[in-house]
């Protein structure tokens, strides 16, 4: 077993907070990981882990050698990506996390496409609106919505995109026009996420920033499913323009407050920074990038 090996099984030991967790990453038996792992601190002389019925955790000194391991690591699988990359296809498994709306309206042709220039690519994708956790739950990477306030993970743009603030005409015409959005407190909402209360974001013409709390008997973490109360006549809500064009184009959405627009926001492919991209992880990232450039 070399030294690279060895880094390895330990990197992933606390990546993935187990031994039997690591084991199945890397195809190994739970007894051998833990055998090279205590071989590791022999050869060191010095304890990397805390070790309890319930969890590891890294000493100071296995922390240390976990940011110079995963250095090392990142080092050798560049120079060995700065090769194939001139003659190899990229050659590999990837598993991708993305919110339902987004990943039904755009991942289709880009994954095809992606799929068609590089044959020996496996994929795998798991459509869910709630925020997995990549490293615990084996992800490669995922494409989130919005900021990022994870600092763990590392990121990419691919894309942007508009909220707007909509209902149908059935609604609007029960209900007195709205010209401030101080006045949708008077109204029905529907809501995003989790909670008892909402915040929305505009910006007002002079440029500052206003922001409405809000409260309501209808929340969603899924932007189909407030689409479709909103056509309904249910409220009003406000949601991505990739979820609400087509019903907006269609006529039975009306924008509201369209003189107070939100900022955009970012789509982006995030991924962990203790885990160098793999030349599939790098390749699909890069091919998001061209193709929203393109558009």
């Amino acid at each position: 077993m070399s030294r690279l090996e060895d880094m390895q099984i330990y990197v992933e030991v606390l990546t993935r907070g187990s031994f039997s967790q690591a084991a199945t990453q890397l195809g190994l038996s739970k007894q051998y990981v833990s055998r090279r792992v205590a071989a590791l601190e022999e050869r060191l002389g010095v304890r990397l882990l805390h070790r309890t019925t319930r969890q590891l955790s890294p000493t100071s000194l296995g922390m240390d050698y976990l940011e110079r391991a995963s250095r090392v690591l990142a080092a050798a699988d560049e120079a060995d990506q700065a090769i194939s990359s001139h003659s190899v296809l990229p050659k590999g498994k990837l598993r991708l996390s993305a919110p339902m709306s987004y990943g039904q309206e755009h991942l289709p042709s880009l994954v095809n496409g992606f799929l068609q220039q590089c044959p020996e690519v496996q994929i795998e994708v798991d459509l869910s609106d709630r925020i997995v956790d990549l490293l615990s739950e084996g992800y490669d990477m995922a494409i989130r919505i919005g900021r990022l306030p994870d600092s763990s993970l590392l990121a990419r743009k691919i894309a942007t995109v508009r909220y707007l603030t909509v209902a149908s005409p059935t609604y609007l015409v029960k209900h007195k026009p709205l010209q401030h959005p101080e006045q949708l407190k008077q109204h029905t909402c529907l809501l995003y996420g989790h909670g008892q209360a909402s915040e929305w974001q505009f910006r007002l013409s002079d440029g500052q920033r206003y922001t409405v709390g809000l409260s309501g008997r209808y929340r969603s973490n899924n932007g189909e499913l407030l689409l479709a109360a909103a056509i309904d006549g249910l409220g009003i809500t406000q949601i991505p323009d990739f979820i609400a064009a087509p019903a907006l184009a269609a006529g039975r959405l009306q924008m509201v407050l369209s003189d107070f627009e939100r900022d955009s926001s970012v789509i982006q492919v995030v991924y962990p920074q203790h885990r160098q991209p793999n030349t599939v992880v790098r390749a699909f990232i890069d091919f998001l990038v061209a193709a929203s450039h393109g558009k």
